[in-house]
């Protein structure tokens, strides 16, 4: 599947390598990533796309703004990947 604007990835290759990040731009082999923590929206992570792997296609109102280039917050970008960590592992007792 091709790595598309608002999609959810991991990083396969770097130090930041496992983390998640939400993609805001694709521009040819490179994607700009952001996860409002470490990288913030106002300085995204540009990184190749053979480095990442996808993860999830985002659809929440946070994809709707990325996709219509809106104004993004990056606690916006956090709750999403919030959110998509307690989906994906939900916390297991025992």
């Amino acid at each position: 599947m091709d790595i598309a604007k608002s999609n959810i990835v991991r990083s396969d290759a770097g130090r930041d390598k496992g983390k998640l990040f939400v993609v805001l731009a694709a521009e040819g082999d490179f994607l700009l990533l952001a996860d409002g923590k470490s990288r913030k929206v106002e300085s995204p992570k540009r990184k190749k796309r053979k480095h990442v792997l996808f993860v999830a296609d985002d659809d929440t109102r946070l994809s709707e703004k990325i996709k219509r280039e809106e104004k993004i917050t990056n606690s916006e970008l956090r709750r999403a990947l919030a959110a998509y960590r307690d989906a994906a592992q939900p916390d297991q007792e025992g």
